[in-house]
């Protein structure tokens, strides 16, 4: 059992910041009890009433968002925290050469902190996401609630904990090159922030679309999405082959079976992403965002490397 026993730095770091460790696992604590809870009050208490309607249900579907916006959220604390009272704080206040002081090389003083952050952040991102499983589920599909919006796309995937090791990384580097804790925490903040926008913005660009065409003449409408896809584009299509998208022809005036009067219309268009594309687009940005994490992490032991050999 010795081996399973935490010594040196790694001790002292986990000592250190035990408070907010202990607040981590209240969090997860209070999620699988308003999750749970909520689920198992659906499943009993409104069995007997129409399929996704009761007082059950509409609590679990809010508590659902909440918790999706909260774990998007959290790569930003875990970074803003690391890059602030676990580095930046300890450079600015001096604290940091007292730890040096006691045959502990820079190297291992930071090796310490990256990975008790690393392992707090990953046991708690896990367990989140198991607890919002349990409660998907029920909620699936409805309103808000679709896999491919943001915050349900992040907690029911693997790219989330992708950000929250990226900001682990970029936390422990800018605390080092900022020694101002304040500052570190908003450059921080704002750097996961911006790539969790960027990459958010084009990450339906990673997998070609899947595109349906139907004809246009009187009494056809606009194409539907097929199941649960997500819808990307549609319009119309000339004869010649180029799109115009966002105008649409239900042929209800124009019995001559034309579109418009002043276009040479073929075919109406409709462009989505089936579900079946969730999984290889998570995986893509999961590993675009792995290899950000693993270059920050590289930067940040040779920045100390540099400024402490």
């Amino acid at each position: 059992m010795s081996t399973l026993t935490l010594k040196g730095p790694t001790w002292v770091t986990v000592r250190q910041y035990r408070r907010t460790l202990w607040v981590a696992a209240a969090a997860v604590g209070a999620s699988l009890a308003v999750i749970g809870g909520l689920r198992i009050w659906d499943a009993t208490k409104d069995a007997e009433l129409p399929d996704r309607w009761g007082w059950g249900y509409d609590l679990l579907r809010g508590a659902m968002e909440q918790l999706s916006q909260g774990m998007l959220a959290l790569p930003l604390l875990v970074g803003v925290f690391v890059a602030g009272p676990m580095i930046a704080r300890e450079f600015e206040s001096g604290t940091y050469k007292l730890s040096l002081t006691q045959s502990i090389t820079p190297a291992a003083w930071l090796r310490a902190k990256f990975l008790t952050a690393t392992a707090a952040s990953l046991a708690t991102i896990v367990a989140l996401t198991g607890i919002y499983l349990i409660g998907w589920q029920r909620v699936s599909g409805s309103y808000g609630l679709h896999w491919a919006e943001r915050g349900p796309y992040e907690a029911t995937g693997t790219v989330l904990t992708a950000y929250v090791l990226l900001a682990v990384a970029v936390g422990a580097l800018v605390g080092q090159l900022i020694h101002r804790t304040l500052v570190a925490m908003a450059v921080t903040g704002g750097f996961v922030g911006l790539v969790m926008l960027v990459l958010g913005a084009f990450r339906w660009d990673f997998v070609p679309v899947r595109t349906i065409t139907g004809r246009v003449h009187e009494g056809v409408y606009a194409l539907d999405v097929p199941g649960s896809g997500l819808l990307m584009g549609q319009g119309l299509i000339r004869t010649d082959g180029q799109r115009l998208p966002g105008y649409f022809c239900d042929g209800s005036n124009l019995p001559d079976g034309s579109c418009r009067s002043d276009e040479a219309i073929s075919a109406q268009y409709l462009d989505y992403h089936p579900f079946a594309h969730f999984w290889p687009t998570q995986l893509i940005e999961t590993g675009i965002v792995l290899a950000l994490a693993a270059l920050a992490a590289f930067a940040a032991f040779r920045v100390l490397r540099a400024r402490h050999p």
